[in-house]
């Protein structure tokens, strides 16, 4: 199975907004699935986690009631990137079985910061009383991380020290620290598989002729997913360090990268889809190939 496809289930940044006028491009805070041959990733737990819980479950009864296996790749863990986990339905079966991988926050490490959002008495089940197993690990950007195999658990390794000898039908997650996002930064993630790739890189903010860091961990991607959460004119007024970009920023990595394909990403909530749409078109008139990202968008690599 070669099919390396990229699902939307959350887009929105800061926090949910659901409604008449943000149907175009959703409401849900920001969660993408990878389907990368065999193995199932997941790109931060937001609220659009729910619906792909579900859809998940569908999935697995659809062949039989084969167990839930899933890779989720946390980028930081501000509310918006994991306030929907603890309604995530296959964390609720004990045959599921989560690998939880991400930063550390300051001095803790993931698993600690995780708890916070599953915490009694803010919600009435703690993360260890989730009847799915849980494999949560701290990574850092000196480390790469491979599935490899049917069924797989992602191996970490080290870039500087080990061996890494990836098979032909390997995924390979590698990361990246960007610290244009207060308070800790952020991690953005380069998905390989088969010679394709994509990048993931929301809640960074732009630098003065562009994050040349970021330009280089995205260099000749199939798919460049960026944060433009402000257009110019917000950006401007007030908006400036708050680790966000605009369409224009999105669109000079893209280019000076040369990525084939950009998607926008984390929408600001204050935005209804006529905004959304306004900041898409600007976006390709500057990069062509680019569009906004939209709740049930599906992409082909």
């Amino acid at each position: 199975m070669d099919q390396f496809i990229v699902r939307f289930w959350g887009t929105r940044g800061s926090y949910p907004v659901p409604g008449p006028q943000t149907v175009r491009y959703g409401g849900n805070t920001t969660c993408v699935e990878v389907q990368a041959g065999p193995h199932t990733l997941i790109i931060d737990a937001g609220t659009g986690i729910i619906n792909l819980g579900h859809d998940l479950l569908r999935r697995s009864q659809e062949r039989g009631g084969v167990p839930i296996r899933a890779t989720i790749l946390l980028t930081h863990t501000h509310h918006d990137h994991t306030q929907g986990f603890p309604y995530f339905p296959p964390a609720y079966l004990g045959s599921s079985v989560l690998h939880i991988l991400g930063p550390r926050t300051f001095e803790e490490d993931l698993d600690e910061t995780l708890n916070h959002a599953v915490l009694p008495p803010s919600f009435p089940v703690s993360l260890g009383e989730l009847p799915s197993l849980k494999i949560i690990r701290s990574i850092s950007e000196s480390e790469t991380v491979l599935l490899d195999g049917d069924p797989s658990e992602p191996q970490v390794f080290n870039i500087f020290r080990d061996q890494i000898t990836p098979g032909p039908d390997a995924v390979r997650v590698r990361v990246h620290k960007s610290y244009a996002h207060p308070r800790n930064g952020v991690f953005i993630y380069r998905i390989e598989y088969h010679g394709r790739s994509l990048v993931f890189a929301s809640d960074t903010e732009g630098y003065v002729d562009t994050d040349q860091r970021l330009v280089a961990f995205a260099r000749d991607t199939d798919l460049l997913i960026h944060d433009a959460q402000y257009s110019g004119a917000d950006y401007t007024r007030g908006k400036q360090g708050w680790g966000h970009s605009t369409p224009r920023m999105a669109c000079e990595v893209a280019r000076q990268a040369g990525a084939r394909r950009l998607v926008l990403f984390h929408h600001e909530p204050r935005y209804d889809d006529t905004a959304v749409e306004q900041q898409e078109c600007e976006a390709q008139r500057l990069f062509p190939n680019s569009q906004a990202a939209s709740e049930g968008l599906e992409i082909a690599l």
